[in-house]
């Protein structure tokens, strides 16, 4: 199933894509796909509803995140062997964790801003994964029991404040408008083999990010298992997995956003994303 939320920003309602592109109103089945709603039990409902019985959605609304209420987003840094290439850095040992905060997050299409002094803000096309039962704890075998599914993820990073302003990763991928997510939820049913997924980036038509989650170095399972050594994952919280090569920060020389620029980026089978990068506006 394709989950997703439509409507204006912080009045979203629950929708599904029905296999003709059709949005269709959830509303009659769950107040709002968030962690609540996304346990194994009320999709299996969700799923059992035909969906031609659900009202369809006029016209082209716009998508918000496609969870809501979101208490965690959590991120894996060099996490793709060939983007650790481009960057120079050593394949890490085992996987590098930083958080964005919640406030990042937007819809797929919403404008980016750049925030107040940004000189070096960067694109990332990466895998999401989203929470579907509390994890703590867990075996790498049994991860995927955790999982609700799957969502697109640009983790907008602003590499001047990551990397030479000192201190923790954080103060460089939270700004207001950093985390677009969706279109949708893609629940793992209908993403088989995260392992061998197509993705890209382009920037203002240019052809930044070519990759596939295949040159990942922790796959998804491991990945859950492993934060849920140090945390309790939620249901509802976003793990971004990391970015292919093709970042901003690593052409020669390297190449930032500006306003005007429009980021568009997918994932085989999770749907696109467009947003226009906008200056600072207090």
């Amino acid at each position: 199933m394709k989950l997703l939320r439509y409507g204006p920003a912080g009045q979203e309602k629950p929708g599904l894509l029905d296999a003709d592109g059709i949005i269709r109103d959830l509303s009659g089945l769950v107040p709002d796909i968030t962690g609540a709603t996304i346990d194994a039990a009320t999709l299996a409902r969700i799923a059992a509803a035909d969906p031609s019985s659900l009202p369809a959605v006029p016209g082209k609304p716009r998508l918000g995140p496609c969870v809501g209420q979101v208490s965690k987003y959590i991120c894996v840094g060099l996490n793709y062997s060939d983007h650790a290439a481009e960057t120079n850095l050593p394949i890490p040992s085992e996987p590098i964790l930083f958080s964005k905060a919640v406030s990042c997050i937007i819809g797929p299409d919403d404008d980016v801003m750049l925030p107040n002094g940004s000189t070096k803000s960067d694109w990332e096309v990466e895998l999401g994964i989203v929470i579907g039962r509390k994890a703590s704890y867990v075996e790498e075998a049994s991860a995927l029991d955790y999982v609700a599914g799957y969502c697109l993820c640009n983790d907008v990073s602003e590499r001047q404040f990551q990397i030479e302003r000192q201190g923790q990763w954080v103060k460089g991928k939270s700004a207001d408008t950093f985390g677009p997510i969706g279109p949708w939820l893609v629940t793992k049913d209908d993403v088989p083999d995260t392992d061998n997924l197509d993705m890209f980036c382009d920037v203002s038509g240019v052809r930044r990010q070519t990759g596939n989650t295949r040159t990942m170095i922790f796959k998804v399972p491991f990945i859950v298992s492993y934060i849920s050594q140090f945390m309790s994952l939620m249901p509802g919280d976003v793990i971004a997995t990391g970015t292919p090569p093709g970042v901003g920060l690593g052409m020669k020389p390297p190449v930032y956003l500006k306003p005007g620029d429009e980021m568009h980026l997918g994932i085989q089978g999770l749907g696109e994303q467009r947003q226009k990068v906008l200056a600072y506006a207090q």
